[in-house]
């Protein structure tokens, strides 16, 4: 603890858990007085020439004097933080502030040095990269704008750490030594390097879990049956290429194995590393467990283990506590209460869950937080003849279970780069972070297909999840802007997941439609139409069709220029000329290989084998370890290339083509209505746009006014002056609006701004809703407007309880609402559609993240279903969407220069035929929430 002539409390907030470069993780943490003891420890096992690098001098040991200096922080001025495992130190960092002369000073002295010292068992992991992001938000947080360091020109490991870091450095030589000075303030680049570190950190962190070389089963017991006894036949029968353990402490002494599997008391009786382990014991016995496991270097854990959060109250510190402990050694959890991990690597075969059978290896990444719903996805992975049979299966599974350490961002992190995955199918009951969630989606989706199904907004008990205020529907809409493809159940999840795997992205919507029914021909080209597609004629073969006739049709449709996709739909045939299920398939794929650019669905109807046979590689199912036989596969960056564009294989790279068979029309043309719009983002991607600069926006001048509000309290909603002044700075005018409290000032207010005029009522269940009678519009003078005023009065009461204004007509156009609101979970939204009942009533609201650029802009504008009404729906003027496009990018950029604007609405914008009127704005002003995206990387804590 810290003494009381200490300036600052202990900053507990700066404690954080982080993920290191070799997947391991490190706790970060103030130093304070009682960590004399550590500090000395520490340095001794520092070498001599660490030490050297660190004082410019031999220092073999800290004296009294040091050892005080370096544990007495006041937490402002002087600052230090050590990286721990095991409770013990393997780094510090501090900063002392300095003035102008290079000597300490407080503030308002805006420069510090800073100096780190790693244990050289330590270097080469990223402790210093971690520390240093953290003493710098620590320093920003104090005041501090720029850190100074002088290093000797033989340390160059400390002078990369600086370098790579991506601050803007000045760097100068002087006396033997290396001065570099740099600002703090995180930069494009410093985030680019941030980002680039927390995810290769977080995927090397997760492909220990999936790759083990060792497993220990912790709980398996003496005869078949029971949680952890199934975990180990089901990993020792997949074939798991590594050692593999079991434990149980309640073994006799003379039992060395189970079933052929090396047994033990305890995973520190196992000679050797273990770099999994699996727990299956009663939660009130896993602390030892993990005790044990972290003494013994285990590098991660899968806890199946239930009684944690799921329970209770008292479960989720149960659960706090277990993320804790394991932090401690370093290690990461998933679960608990988990279904467990598969890895269907040749070079792995893990199955490490209680799925009793290895999933047919694949191209599929698959991830579900429930266990039931990992089941179900597996089972119809399993049975899906249409495009899992051989090669298109499942290359690792994840159930996290309660989710408290590893999540759905950690794993997305390691199928982002993984070479065995070229789909990621996910099911989400809650998203911890959407934040970072909707930032690693997007850079996936541009490089695979990403599917989700997410939950219905309610997070299970044992998830902790945090407060978002944006509807269900709102999180839905931004994950789509992020190129996730958002499908609502198992079964969609599945579809999108078997066109995708094996079939190229469409280019466009067009659609042939050809097979030997008319009438499912018909219900293809309705259910194309339902989903926004464009279906060309269907081709009918006649129930007489032969394999030879679907194979010519199917290559001149390919051979088309005018589609894009080709949907083939059959049904059981009855004669001697009729194709068998084998016949049709091989025709079909014969046909397909042809012309390898375009996707080929297949509808069928209670054709049992044409699945199957459709999916089978050249009438025989591939082999189990096919992928180690020396084929090669085609890469996401050979196979969706982006953009998006056709590309044909060399016979090296060519792969059977796979074509996925749907037993209803609705459910293929769905999943090809997905991978069009996805192929439609990732072309969009690739030309992402960019935030315009206006030379009008006075940025400091805006800052300087939320300065001087803010200081009068930490929340406000302006007032009506404030909101004009503010919105002014950011070039936005809002017409002005003249408070009438009598006929007399109505009269008045209405000759100062000029007729026509409108008369309003601003009571807030009248406010907007001109379908009450609030408003009286067009008034051309004043006996119009005082006849008007006597009507609002007799019909809704008083003049203060209306708060009538008065306000000069706008030109007419089609009124809109625009909105920003920055959520503690998912940042600055901003939101527009049509003023009224489509917004209010049908929920006609379009939604991007900030800040949007101005081709989001104007997809905004056109993505509500309301749209047309802007563009000259039957026979309408068009209204000036490039002026309603700006007003949207200088929204934006005002809540994301300025994060104290928590709240901004404009109703309405009355959008006309050339320009566009503000009638009504709010602004509301905050302490603005934390931003953990642009802070240091750091694990979550729930």
């Amino acid at each position: 603890m810290q003494t009381s002539s200490d300036r600052h409390e202990y900053p507990a907030h700066w404690e954080a858990d982080v993920v290191l470069r070799d997947g391991g993780t490190a706790r970060i943490r103030p130093i304070t007085v009682d960590d004399a003891e550590r500090l000395v420890s520490f340095y001794e096992q520092v070498s001599d020439e660490s030490k050297y690098y660190r004082f410019f001098a031999p220092y073999p040991r800290l004296s009294a004097k040091d050892v005080h200096r370096f544990t007495h922080h006041d937490f402002v001025d002087r600052v230090g933080l050590a990286a721990t495992t095991g409770g013990e130190f393997i780094a510090t960092v501090r900063y002392d502030r300095v003035g102008a002369d290079g000597m300490p000073a407080s503030a308002p002295s805006d420069e510090a040095e800073v100096a780190f010292l790693v244990q050289d068992a330590h270097q080469g992991r990223g402790v210093a990269s971690a520390l240093l992001e953290h003493i710098a938000a620590v320093a920003r947080e104090r005041g501090i704008r720029r850190f100074t360091a002088e290093v000797l020109p033989a340390n160059v490991k400390m002078i990369k750490v600086f370098t790579d870091a991506g601050y803007t450095q000045k760097r100068s030589f002087e006396d033997g030594v290396v001065r570099l000075e740099f600002d703090i303030e995180p930069t494009d680049r410093s985030l680019a390097v941030q980002h680039a570190r927390e995810q290769r950190a977080e995927a090397r962190s997760v492909r220990r879990l999936l790759m083990p070389g060792s497993v220990a089963v912790v709980g398996t017991g003496r005869t078949p049956g029971g949680v952890g006894r199934s975990i180990l036949d089901n990993i020792r029968d997949a074939g798991f290429t590594g050692s593999l353990h079991a434990v149980n402490k309640a073994l006799p002494e003379d039992v060395k194995e189970l079933d052929g599997v090396p047994a033990f008391r305890s995973v520190q009786d196992i000679d050797g590393p273990v770099d999994l382990a699996v727990v299956a014991v009663p939660a009130e016995q896993v602390p030892e467990v993990v005790t044990e496991c972290g003494e013994h270097g285990v590098q991660g854990l899968v806890v199946v283990s239930a009684g944690y959060a799921e329970s209770g109250p008292e479960g989720r510190e149960r659960q706090r506590e277990l993320v804790r402990h394991a932090r401690t050694y370093g290690m990461r959890i998933i679960g608990p209460n988990a279904f467990g991990i598969i890895n269907n690597s040749p070079d792995v075969r893990l199955n490490a869950s209680l799925a009793p059978e290895l999933p047919r290896p694949g191209r599929i990444g698959l991830f579900a937080q429930s266990g039931a719903i990992g089941i179900a996805l597996l089972s119809r992975l399993q049975r899906r003849g249409g495009g899992v049979t051989g090669v298109t299966g499942v290359s690792t599974f994840v159930s996290s279970g309660n989710r408290a350490d590893v999540s759905g961002n950690d794993v997305l992190q390691y199928w982002y780069d993984d070479p065995d995955t070229d789909v990621v199918l996910m099911y989400l009951e809650s998203i911890g972070n959407p934040r970072k969630f909707t930032r690693l989606a997007r850079r996936t989706a541009a490089a695979k297909p990403l599917v989700v199904v997410q939950g219905s907004g309610s997070a299970p008990q044992g998830h902790a999840v945090r407060a978002t205020r944006l509807p269900h529907a709102t999180v839905s809409a931004l994950l789509r802007q992020a190129g996730v493809i958002r499908v609502d159940t198992i079964t969609e999840l599945v579809d999108a997941g078997l066109l995708l795997a094996r079939q190229p992205l469409p280019t466009g919507p067009r659609v042939a439609i050809l097979g030997n029914s008319e009438s499912l021909g018909l219900l293809t080209y309705d259910a194309c139409l339902s989903e926004g597609l464009r279906p060309l004629r269907p081709l009918d073969l006649t129930t007489e069709a032969s394999a030879g006739d679907f194979h010519a049709a199917l290559s001149r449709a390919l051979a088309d220029d005018s589609c894009d996709a080709v949907v083939v739909t059959a049904i059981p045939a009855i004669g001697e000329g009729s194709p068998g299920d084998a016949e049709l398939a091989k025709a079909l794929r014969s046909a397909a290989e042809q012309v390898p650019g375009k996707p080929v669905l297949v509808v069928h109807v209670e054709l049992g084998g044409l699945a199957e046979a459709l999916s089978a590689a050249a009438g025989t199912a591939p082999k189990p370890d096919a992928r180690a036989s020396g084929a090669r596969r085609l890469r996401p960056s050979q196979q969706l290339p982006p953009p998006v564009q056709s590309q044909e294989p060399t016979a090296s790279e060519a792969a059977p083509r796979l074509i996925p068979a749907y037993p209803a029309a609705e459910r293929a043309v769905r999943a090809l209505a997905e991978a069009v719009h996805y192929a439609q983002w990732r072309r969009e991607a690739a030309e992402p746009g960019k935030v315009p600069e206006y030379e009008d926006i006075d940025e400091k001048g805006a800052a300087r006014l939320i300065d001087g509000m803010l200081a009068r309290g930490q929340g406000l909603t302006l007032g009506t002056e404030e909101t004009h002044e503010l919105l002014a700075r950011y070039g936005v005018a809002v017409r002005k609006a003249v408070p009438a409290f009598t006929p007399d000032d109505a009269a008045r207010a209405a000759a100062d701004v000029g007729y026509p005029v409108a008369l309003k009522a601003t009571a807030p269940h009248l406010r907007h809703r001109a379908d009450l009678g609030g408003v009286r519009l067009d008034l051309a003078d004043e006996e119009q407007l005082r006849r008007a005023y006597a009507e609002l009065t007799e019909l809704f009461g008083k003049p203060e309880e209306l708060r009538p204004v008065v306000q000069q007509m706008a030109p007419r156009g089609v009124d809109t609402v625009v909105r920003a609101v920055i959520d503690p979970a998912a940042g600055a939204v901003l939101s527009f559609g049509l003023a009224g009942a489509a917004s209010q009533l049908l929920g006609d609201m379009a939604h991007r993240l900030v800040p949007v650029t101005d081709r989001e802009a104007g997809s905004l504008v056109r993505s509500i279903r309301t749209a047309p009404l802007l563009f000259g729906w039957r026979g309408s003027t068009p209204v000036d969407t490039p002026a309603l496009e700006e007003l949207l990018l200088r929204v934006s950029r005002l809540v994301d220069d300025h994060p104290e604007v928590v709240a901004v609405t404009l109703e309405p914008v009355v959008v006309a035929p050339h320009g566009l009127t503000v009638l009504g704005a709010s602004v509301r002003l905050a302490p603005p929430p934390a931003r953990d995206d642009l802070g240091p990387r750091t694990l979550p804590v729930y």
